[in-house]
């Protein structure tokens, strides 16, 4: 199961290194989406995750989840969201002043 999910996360970080280096902007806006969904997933399952940890403590269980993970995805989430609208705004304001959408501001010769 480790081997997967660190090959999901290692394509996540692939596809989104690769979506940052193009020169438009809203492949770099995905480059990013991709790329903070990588750092969550990471985060995520750096918590030691099973199934068998129930997420409250109960008696009689045999341990809880750690929330710690949880909450930082959660809120790395949010923050995700807001930097991908504001960053979407950007780049659609970039795109009507300049009239193209390359990151250096000239169209591919």
């Amino acid at each position: 199961m480790e081997l997967v999910v660190s090959a999901g996360i290692g394509v996540l970080v692939a596809a989104g290194l690769y979506l940052m280096l193009r020169p438009t902007s809203f492949s770099v806006v995905l480059g990013l989406t991709l790329l903070s969904y990588a750092v969550n997933a990471l985060i995520f399952f750096a918590g030691r995750l099973n199934a068998e940890s129930p997420p409250l403590a109960i008696g009689g269980a045999n341990g809880i989840a750690d929330p710690l993970p949880q909450a930082l995805v959660l809120t790395a989430i949010v923050i995700g969201f807001g930097m991908t609208a504001y960053l979407v705004a950007l780049a659609l304001r970039t795109k009507g002043e300049s009239k193209t959408d390359h990151v250096d501001g000239r169209e591919e010769a």
